[in-house]
């Protein structure tokens, strides 16, 4: 299985590296990473993580600005698309087909060809603009996972939402996360 993994320049990019590090455990998963320039500044400001440090999880790395790479194709068959933390520009860019790096492009491809593209949008609170745009991507197939706080399940520490948030994401793909605890219910 082929599966992109997107990370914008939203704050939250540490969600892009749990995700690429649950990825790197499942053999079977070629992943292909795309990251933004913010995503880069963002890394940088937000975390102690050097850019190779992310980049050496994943199997493939694509410039943002490389609209030539087999990812930008309909032909280079994916499972989809995963956009961890996915800033409101490219909810924006993907809403509106305005495709002007990889990134976005690669969102065209999947949303064109019916693959899933799960976005994890990031912004507090959302004016009606972000929830516009985040809505067009839904009703263009975008699944959409905000990166919410959850109690149920004794998420207690940062690491542990994020656990969540990756286990959610990865169930839209079939893929088992040991790190998720979901509910169990009440009896």
């Amino acid at each position: 299985m082929r599966l992109i993994v997107g990370i914008s320049g939203a704050s939250g990019v540490i969600m892009g590296y749990y995700m690429l590090k649950a990825l790197k455990q499942i053999p079977e998963i070629e992943v292909h990473l795309v990251i933004t320039e913010g995503a880069t500044k963002n890394f940088e400001c937000e975390t102690d993580l050097t850019i190779n440090e992310v980049t050496v999880l994943a199997d493939v790395v694509h410039s943002n600005i490389n609209m030539a790479a087999n990812i930008s194709s309909g032909s280079f068959k994916t499972a989809g698309m995963i956009i961890i933390p996915c800033s409101m520009k490219t909810v924006s860019g993907i809403a509106s087909g305005f495709a002007t790096n990889l990134l976005l492009r690669v969102a065209d491809v999947c949303i064109k060809e019916c693959r899933k593209v799960v976005i994890v949008p990031r912004e507090m609170p959302m004016s009606r603009i972000h929830l516009r745009n985040i809505k067009e991507a839904a009703d263009c197939g975008c699944i959409v996972i905000p990166p919410l706080l959850t109690f149920y399940n004794g998420s207690n520490s940062v690491e542990k939402q994020i656990h969540h948030i990756i286990g959610k994401i990865l169930m839209q793909f079939d893929i088992d996360y040991k790190e998720f605890v979901a509910w169990e219910g009440v009896e």
